[in-house]
């Protein structure tokens, strides 16, 4: 099971990463109005979710619920939601501006912090 939670685990740094590599894609297409919400941004958002359900789903399962923030959990799933929702919202957008880019990445970032910071 160890191994599963560290593949899971993997996936869902590499989630992060394509949120952010997305993003860092397009912000250069901003000022020819060409920018967009590329595959890499939703399908990563996509990515983060489903690992992030399973990893705690995970950690229920084998009992260690008692050692998951549940407050920690449930802040970076809305965080997360944003996202999502944005990535989806502007999906259709013939061009996305920078401050919805730059949004999406700080979201993510933020992320990463409630993850490392907030025990």
């Amino acid at each position: 099971m160890e191994i599963l939670r560290n593949v899971l685990l993997v996936l869902h740094i590499i989630g992060f990463a394509g949120i952010v590599g997305g993003v860092l894609m397009e912000l250069p297409k901003v000022k020819a109005g060409a920018s967009k919400i590329n595959g890499a941004i939703l399908h990563s958002s996509w990515l983060q979710l489903v690992t992030g359900l399973a990893l705690v789903g995970m950690a229920y399962a084998l009992g260690n619920g008692d050692f998951v923030n549940n407050a920690k959990i449930g802040a970076k799933l809305i965080v997360l939601v944003v996202i999502l929702v944005l990535a989806l919202v502007y999906k259709r957008k013939p061009s996305v501006s920078a401050g919805v880019l730059g949004t999406i990445a700080g979201l993510a970032v933020l992320n990463v912090i409630f993850a490392v910071f907030w025990h």
